[in-house]
């Protein structure tokens, strides 16, 4: 690949680089970040709730109320 010349092959590349000890560790454990990207789409559709955040202490309130 890396010989090829061709750009995107380099990017794969180095994304696997970059990444292989968590690639390997899903094959080893089955360890993902699922749980993680969960709670992101929580917060995001909670701001999308309140079309946009002005208050961010009373944001980190809701949140902490809603998922803790």
């Amino acid at each position: 690949m890396e010989r090829s010349g061709i750009k995107a092959f380099a990017t794969v590349s180095r994304t696997i680089q970059n990444h292989y000890q968590t690639i390997l560790n899903y094959f080893d454990k089955r360890h993902t970040n699922a749980s993680a990207e969960s709670f992101n789409a929580k917060i995001k559709a909670l701001r999308a709730q309140f079309r946009g955040v002005r208050n961010v202490e009373f944001f980190m309130f809701r949140l902490m109320k809603i998922y803790a």
